[in-house]
């Protein structure tokens, strides 16, 4: 079983003051491509974080089968979205993608090829990124294992965090494909 947290809490500060996520590329909010391309990518339940412009986002996916979280906090920053994200999601899922709500090439070959590099790692590793020209890209897959121990024992979950601190346990999904930075 293969869910999804689509993080679409932030404040937009770069792009002064708008919600990135709700920028249009071919004449669609970058959040529902994401969606639509969740749903042809093998995921099987999404949870969508908002916080900062909630009120613009959330009637935004109102038509899609999600369950929609609104961080009250979202300038503690992007862990504690992830952290509401994981808690709303419960325990019965065996695959975890942290997906950015602002990335507008991810589409359903992405979330595909990301879930394949998964179910193809080495032993011993639970947490799978693709890398690009030496640079990490989004999304990360983590096993449910990995997700329910951190939530099991309150440890801060940060994924970049998480990944430096147990590099024995990732592995990189090394692909030419730049829609994944």
């Amino acid at each position: 079983r293969v869910v999804a947290v689509l993080l679409a809490a932030g404040e937009g500060s770069r792009m002064g003051g708008v919600p990135k996520c709700m920028l249009k590329l071919q004449g669609v909010p970058l959040i529902n491509r994401h969606l639509i391309a969740m749903s042809g990518g093998g995921i099987d339940e999404v949870v969508v974080v908002t916080g900062y412009y909630h009120e613009q986002i959330e009637p935004a996916v109102e038509t899609f089968p999600v369950t929609v979280v609104r961080n009250p906090q979202p300038q503690e920053g992007q862990q504690s979205s992830v952290k509401l994200g994981l808690a709303a999601l419960g325990t019965k899922f065996d695959l975890v993608l942290v997906v950015l709500a602002d990335q507008p090439l991810v589409g359903s070959a992405e979330l595909t090829e990301l879930i394949a590099a998964y179910k193809k790692r080495p032993p011993g590793t639970s947490v799978v990124y693709p890398e690009v020209n030496g640079q990490r890209g989004n999304p990360v897959a983590f096993s449910g294992e990995v997700i329910a121990e951190m939530l099991e024992t309150g440890k801060n979950i940060g994924c970049r965090k998480f990944i430096d601190a147990n590099p024995a346990m990732v592995h990189k999904l090394i692909t030419n494909n730049d829609r994944f930075i």
